[in-house]
């Protein structure tokens, strides 16, 4: 009797070096379960458009469009996401198929010459394309100048490096994947600086049409990182759903417990920022939903908009 045939995936992904490392990682993970893999490597109008800030030209589902292109005429089966980039409500006929476990969600300060945020002089200039960064970074210093950082993670270091900043804030998890962990002076505890929905977990999309794909992903997902990214995203999704929001959401796995944080802030108004927890006994994706949109709501009550 012939082998069965191994499955074969192909995965449409951006081409900037930490989307090609996210790939690469879930390629390896499919191999070691007995398919084969290739990478559909893809510009996307997020990679294009470095001009002006995300919340100008229609936020990060600019980073997706192009994947789901693919995946929709059938060129690629899965699309690998980092979660923060994911809008929070998924086009028609497709899903998040398999949130994988999540490596360090908090920011990271980065300067070549300052070890912490606190030793900025006063009106220093400092980096960061998130309007989430940008609200958090005012609450904790609002004499410093705040400048739009755009760009791949490369980029962004090349910037720095330039000296166009005295430094810049960037996702911790990236800068570890890549290796650039000597890079990091100083990572903001979640006290300090609350991570974005998602931060620092992979996602993978697929038609929903595809059972096959669902099946085959199944032993990839991490049921606590997906309860704990379902609360983050609800949140943002009560809150009108935007990435480009100036809004931090970030739960955690205490004991038997969910607990939910999220704080929201002006970009242009008051420094300070409106903030709201809560928590419940963990059970599944549906209660973790419901704590998100328990928060959102405190999070309205208390003036965010």
């Amino acid at each position: 009797m012939s082998k069965p045939q191994a499955p074969h995936i192909v995965i449409a992904t951006r081409e900037s070096r930490l989307a090609l490392w996210q790939a690469e990682h879930v390629k390896a993970l499919l191999e070691g379960l007995g398919c084969t893999v290739q990478l559909l490597g893809m510009t996307t109008q997020g990679d294009q458009i470095l001009d002006r800030s995300l919340s100008k030209v229609g936020g990060k589902g600019l980073f997706v469009k192009e994947l789901e292109v693919a995946l929709h005429e059938g060129r690629a089966d899965i699309a690998v996401h980092s979660l923060k980039d994911v809008p929070m409500d998924m086009p028609e006929g497709f899903e998040l198929a398999c949130v994988m476990a999540r490596e360090d969600p908090r920011d990271a300060w980065v300067s070549s010459t300052y070890a912490r945020l606190e030793d900025l002089p006063q009106g220093a200039v400092v980096g960061t394309s998130s309007l989430r960064r940008t609200v958090l970074l005012r609450a904790l210093r609002p004499d410093l100048k705040i400048e739009p950082l755009r760009g791949n993670l490369d980029t962004r270091l090349r910037k720095l490096d330039e000296g166009q900043y005295a430094g810049i804030v960037l996702a911790a998890a990236g800068l570890k994947r890549l290796g650039l962990t000597d890079r990091i002076r100083h990572i903001f505890e979640t006290t300090e600086m609350l991570p974005a929905a998602g931060q620092g977990a992979l996602g993978i999309e697929i038609r929903s049409d595809r059972a096959d794909l669902r099946a085959l992903l199944a032993p990839l997902a991490d049921s606590v990182t997906w309860q704990r990214v379902a609360a983050e995203r609800a949140v943002s999704r009560a809150m009108g759903g935007s990435c480009s929001m100036p809004l931090a959401a970030h739960a955690v796995m205490d004991g038997g417990a969910l607990k939910l944080q999220a704080a929201w802030g002006d970009p242009q108004g008051d420094t300070t920022l409106v903030t709201a927890a809560s928590d419940i006994a963990a059970t599944d994706l549906p209660a973790a939903e419901a704590l998100g949109l328990r928060v959102a709501q405190a999070l309205q009550q208390g003036g965010a908009h």
